[in-house]
């Protein structure tokens, strides 16, 4: 971790602000991990400083680009090497798992109920990144529903038993393990090389996702049943925080607002375009034409994903999250909870 950071710092001290210019450095979201990146968040921090009319550079750089692993970004803000990272938040939530009661499996089957959920719990997870990690955070965005790409041929749930799935958090595997399937950690990089070796059989992620990091390049099937919204966003070092003027928060925060609601709609459409791409249907707009075969979704399997929430994903997570955060499942239960009724 030390050689990376080291190497980090070397690559991104270069520019040449003025004193009064506010230099900010910004770690992105890996570049593989699709349009999202590509098309909405780097070209927003490339213009934000004229964008925003903040006295500001912005210096962004991929964290695969960086060579920073992306369950990285909390340890990464927390040094203070980067001001903003855009974290993915279930690679993060092994750092801090406060982050993952905003996405457990089976909580939002849908875009319109993770934004209320999100909306409910923001102020816990804020509360503990500020608390552990000296960040605030600025706002956070759906990556798109989370299914499954097997290279097996599977026709459902059930055909996991016994295989390797690449996971992005403890939800996910503590899901997969009611198959008899084991959960595998894994950063999004190194997944299509893991499935294409054998050293997993199936991996979760968005159909957007895996269609730019050619994962239906190794995979035959997908299993088209949303698991997570994979929630991901935005934090700011406290330090670099409070330097800023009344102002330049402001304008800074107004900024982000944008960009993040920006991103929600743009998830939900890029969802099914590359649902239609990676199985080899029109119209597919914005991604590469694969032939996956699309599984069949049952009854059997929604209704499991339904009842994930309370029969696997919530147990799981509060265990973890007590561990770290005393008031962790009571926040829970008080906002979201609350909301959906349990």
């Amino acid at each position: 971790m030390r050689t990376i950071l080291a190497t980090t710092t070397a690559l991104v001290i270069a520019g040449s602000a003025s004193a009064d210019t506010v230099a900010l450095r910004v770690l992105g979201q890996p570049v593989g991990s699709g349009l999202i990146q590509q098309q909405i968040e780097q070209p927003f921090f490339e213009t934000l400083a004229a964008s925003s009319d903040m006295d500001a550079a912005f210096d962004y750089l991929p964290d695969d680009v960086a060579g920073i692993p992306d369950n990285d970004g909390m340890r990464v803000i927390l040094t203070g090497l980067f001001d903003i990272v855009s974290f993915r938040g279930s690679q993060v939530s092994r750092d801090e798992p406060t982050m993952l009661g905003l996405d457990l499996v089976g909580l939002n089957p849908d875009f319109r109920t993770g934004r209320a959920n999100v909306a409910a719990f923001l102020p816990a997870v804020d509360t503990a990144v500020q608390a552990r990690f000296n960040a605030r955070v600025l706002g956070v965005w759906p990556a798109g529903p989370q299914v499954i790409f097997c290279v097996p041929e599977i026709s459902g749930l059930a055909d996991l038993e016994g295989l390797k799935v690449r996971v992005g958090d403890q939800s996910a595997a503590a899901f997969v393990a009611q198959f008899g399937a084991t959960g595998v950690p894994m950063p999004f990089g190194e997944v299509p090389q893991s499935l294409s070796r054998g050293v997993v059989d199936c991996a979760i992620t968005g159909p957007a996702s895996a269609n730019s990091a050619g994962w239906p390049e190794v995979t035959t099937t997908v299993l088209p049943i949303a698991l997570q919204l994979a929630m991901n966003g935005y934090v700011i070092n406290l330090d670099s925080w409070n330097s800023l003027d009344a102002e330049q928060q402001s304008q800074l925060q107004t900024s982000m607002d944008g960009l993040v609601a920006r991103i929600w709609e743009y998830s939900e459409e890029l969802y099914q375009d590359a649902i239609n791409c990676n199985t080899g249907n029109e119209p597919c707009v914005h991604g590469t034409s694969y032939s996956l075969t699309a599984a069949p979704v049952t009854e059997a399997d929604l209704a499991a994903v339904g009842s994930a929430l309370v029969g696997s994903s919530l147990p799981a997570w509060t265990a973890q999250c007590n561990a770290v955060n005393e008031n962790c499942e009571a926040d829970w239960m008080a906002t979201v909870g609350a909301q959906i009724g349990l």
